[in-house]
């Protein structure tokens, strides 16, 4: 009995005139409800008392069949407890009569768990609170129904005001609460599907502060708030704290609920004035109390007619008002109304059916009473009364805080979803909606067309120049007026001139000049010029270094081995026409615009300027560019070895131009590093890059055609006069350099081979003589035939005597040996300088006078 106390106390307050009413039949019907009496908290159950015992007095007066039933309430007390709301209800439930519905549920544990079980008990339950967005299972939840519009609709109104602002970055601001906490996560997945970037999400338990300077850290400009009405002032108080106020700012309280604004009267550290400045221009959705309509609803009252009698039960309860009131009366009549037509039908099943006086089970009746909800249409006091998917339809309001209050500014109809704001009552506090970040104005980086014209002339003066050249290397090849060994590496190198000049053409263009179908097929073709030629120069220069390398290690009597020097620039070329295909095929170039980091903040305009630029880019740009630097750097490195080796090589008349090669294979690797490095450092600016780029490509260009090609168009129009020194350079660099080799190894081995007979003879003749004669007779002999000879001429005997042989051979010896000097490269048999030197003549008129010595002697 002590557990139903409070429901007959309350049964004995909602009916005292109803003992001497008229005999009707009963409904029984559940309302939990979290009763408390405790001082210092406040009785929701009071609150609610009045309207309810409105409703059912409203239900006596209906005529028939409302009129002919009586509405019977049994309290359940939950105490906001999951385990006592159980507890209570099968104690209801086991102690009778049959209950097929349920009111109230305002407690969010006690009515997700209770939710949960209404179909195993065959109960429906009609809620005067808005659900969670937890509990739209309809699978899990169907025999849930709620007279209050879901916390899902509060959130779709939120999001269709983000769209109607356009604004496409937000925070969220949540207090740590059950009811809060469910609406933020459907908010995150409407916000997901609606393409809304949620910038920054922070809660809240006590400190606010501390979630809104995160917020303002991520500048986020528009601030959606799903806390209670009770940490309102605490919020804003922050707000106006960190400057999160004004034109810059939007806030959108979207938590739901039926109350107002309730502004100052919680104690905190702000003023009223401050809390006003930092609140107004915010937007509140809440769901709309009472209905709009003039005439009677339903039940014979009218919206403002029946909150006049409430306001008066109040008055005489003694009571505070609860915002749900008037939705707990419209409950009372969804289910009188359900009830009394579940009833009706069985009632009418049993007299008209066949066959007659049979009685409906409960799970029929279950059924009736399910589908009679569902189908429930009718005008309340707080509008349109209507279900779809268990959830309210109904209209909610968009209330904007103007000055020291709320002004209704546009409403959010969850039958039709759309949002109607009435503009002339909007008030912002800048000259429009706040944006929702600071608006970023690209800056576009472009090559100006006089840069262009300037630039494109120089490389068009280039290639004229470059095919002028060309014109006359072939004409002078075919005249053979040129004896270079290799002319196809001159017209190589002006190849190679030709295509790195035309990649200059093809480069600073962008969309104002021409489509992008048309820019991407220019990246190409700049791509594959620049590269192609550059590869093609270098391996014409790196193949000739080679050669005079080559040739300076067989001057110097060392062997080498080096061979095949006409392959490198097919193995060379080859390499680059293949990296540069499979970057074609596999990640092709495009037209594509690049921010840069460079901003400036206009602060009056909330504007921040950022530089863009257009030009050719790949997902993989920098694997590809690493893999042509790879294979190139080091044969330039290479390169510059052979260079380095080869100029101060001494090939007689021919130096300079050795020099002149190597100078060019330094330059071609210092402009390659410098064009790289300033590529990568510059890629931002296209002006800067276009610029540098192309100043390097053509210096080059015209440093080549002047350090190397232009003194052979020199020889060659100049005849020979002022030509020996290119046409020896000539003769060292071409390609009968082999065949030289060739015969200068063949005649080192004949040198030896006559070296090794003259050795062997010198030694037969010296030991014949030694047998002939004997050691001492060849002395004395030799010392007495010098005796005589300088006193008369000895006979025809004393000519092959030991000493006029050995006289022979010492001056025939050094003419064997010049006589094939010139073909190794030695003295040439018929040069002055040999017979003009003093020794040479002594030698001859030696021999002459020895000859003559001996013809006196024979006579």
């Amino acid at each position: 009995m002590a557990r139903f106390g409070p429901a007959l106390k309350l049964l004995l307050v909602v009916g005292p005139g109803l003992v001497l009413a008229r005999v009707r039949d009963p409904l029984p019907l559940l309302w939990m409800m979290p009763v408390s009496f405790e001082f210092g908290r406040d009785n929701l159950t009071a609150a609610v008392v009045p309207a309810v015992r409105l409703a059912l007095q409203d239900l006596e007066k209906q005529a028939g069949p409302l009129g002919s039933y009586e509405v019977q309430l049994q309290l359940l007390s939950s105490q906001c407890d999951p385990a006592e709301a159980l507890k209570v209800l099968f104690d209801a439930l086991w102690a009778g009569p049959r209950y097929p519905l349920m009111l109230g549920g305002v407690c969010l544990p006690v009515t997700s768990l209770v939710a949960r079980s209404l179909q195993a008990l065959n109960l429906l339950q009609v809620s005067f609170r808005a659900p969670p967005p937890n509990l739209s299972n309809r699978k899990w939840y169907g025999h849930l129904f709620s007279t209050v519009p879901s916390l899902r609709a509060v959130n779709l109104a939120a999001v269709k005001l983000l769209q109607r602002y356009r604004w496409r970055r937000i925070g969220l601001l949540v207090q740590d609460r059950p009811r809060p906490a469910e609406m933020r996560k459907d908010l995150i997945r409407q916000l997901v599907r609606t393409d809304i970037q949620l910038a920054a999400s922070e809660s809240f338990s006590e400190d606010a502060c501390s979630a809104l300077r995160k917020l303002k850290d991520e500048d986020v400009r528009i601030i959606v708030g799903q806390f209670e009405a009770g940490s309102v002032t605490e919020v804003f108080c922050c707000a106006y704290r960190l400057n999160l106020f004004g034109p810059r700012y939007q806030w959108i309280l979207a938590a739901g609920g039926a109350s107002g604004w309730m502004l100052g009267w919680k104690p905190s550290a702000c003023s009223a004035d401050s809390l006003m400045m930092a609140s107004d221009g915010s937007f509140r959705l809440q769901v709309r109390q009472l209905g709009n309509a003039n005439t009677p609803g339903v039940s014979g009252r009218t919206p403002q007619g029946y909150l006049e009698s409430y306001l008066e039960q109040l008055v005489l309860d003694g009571s505070g008002v609860s915002p749900l009131h008037a939705f707990a009366y419209d409950a009372v009549w969804v289910a009188a109304r359900a009830l009394v037509q579940v009833a009706e039908a069985v009632k009418l099943r049993a007299k008209y059916g066949s066959p007659r006086n049979v009685s409906v089970n409960e799970e029929e009746k279950a059924k009736l009473l399910l589908e009679a909800v569902k189908n429930t249409h009718f005008e309340g006091v707080t509008g349109p009364v209507s279900f779809r998917n268990g959830e309210r339809m109904t209209v909610m309001e968009l209330i904007q805080f103007q000055g020291d209050g709320g002004v209704l500014v546009g409403e959010f109809n969850t039958t039709t979803q759309q949002l109607r704001i009435t503009t002339q009552r909007l008030k912002f506090k800048g000259s429009g909606p706040a944006k929702d970040q600071t608006a970023v104005r690209l800056q576009q980086r472009r090559v100006s067309l006089l840069l262009y014209a300037v630039i494109s002339s120089a490389a068009a003066g280039t290639i004229f120049i470059s095919l002028i050249f060309l014109c006359l290397i072939l004409v002078g090849h075919r005249r053979r007026l040129l004896r270079s060994g290799s002319p196809s590496q001159d017209q190589l190198v002006l190849l190679g001139l030709l295509l790195t000049s035309s990649s200059v053409l093809c480069s600073g263009l962008d969309r104002t000049s021409l489509p992008d179908q048309t820019l991407e097929i220019l990246c190409s073709v700049r791509l594959w010029t620049l590269s192609v030629g550059h590869t093609v120069s270098f391996s014409a220069l790196f193949t000739r270094t080679w050669r005079v390398y080559s040739l300076c290690r067989v001057q110097q009597k060392h062997r080498t081995h080096l061979k095949g020097t006409g392959f490198i620039l097919r193995w060379i070329l080859l390499l680059d026409v293949l990296v540069l295909t499979f970057w074609q095929i596999l990640d092709p170039l495009r037209w594509a615009v690049l921010q840069s980091g460079v901003e400036e903040r206009l602060e009056e305009e909330d504007v921040l300027v950022r530089s863009c630029s257009e030009q050719c880019s790949s997902t993989n740009m920098e694997l590809w560019l690493t893999a042509i630097f790879g294979f190139k750097a080091p044969l330039l490195g290479l390169g510059c070895f052979l260079a380095w080796n080869i100029r101060t090589a001494d090939v007689g008349p021919a130096a300079g131009s050795c020099k002149r090669l190597a100078l060019s294979m330094f330059s071609m690797t210092a402009f390659s590093l410098a064009g790289a490095s300033g590529t990568l450092l510059t890629s931002r600016d296209p002006a800067v890059d276009f610029c540098l780029l192309s100043i390097l490509i053509l210096s080059w260009n015209l440093f080549i055609l002047t350090v190397l090609i232009r003194p052979q168009i020199l020889c060659m129009l100049c005849g020979s006069g002022g030509g020996g020194e290119l046409q020896q350079t000539s003769e060292l660099q071409g390609e009968e350099l082999d065949r030289l080799r060739r015969i200068n190894q063949d005649l080192r081995s004949q040198s030896a081979q006559l070296d090794a007979q003259i050795e062997t003879i010198t030694m037969e003749l010296s030991e014949r003589l030694q047998d002939e004669t004997g050691d001492a007779g060849f002395s004395s002999l030799t010392t007495h035939e010098a005796q005589v000879c300088q006193q008369r001429p000895s006979g025809l005997d004393n000519i092959n005597s030991p000493e006029h042989v050995r006289r022979r051979l010492s001056l025939q010896l050094p003419i064997l040996h010049h006589s094939y000097l010139p073909i190794v490269g030695g003295i040439s048999s018929s040069s002055s300088s040999l017979f003009g030197s003093h020794g040479a003549v002594v030698y001859l008129h030696h021999d002459h006078f020895l000859q003559s010595c001996g013809q006196e002697a024979a006579d």
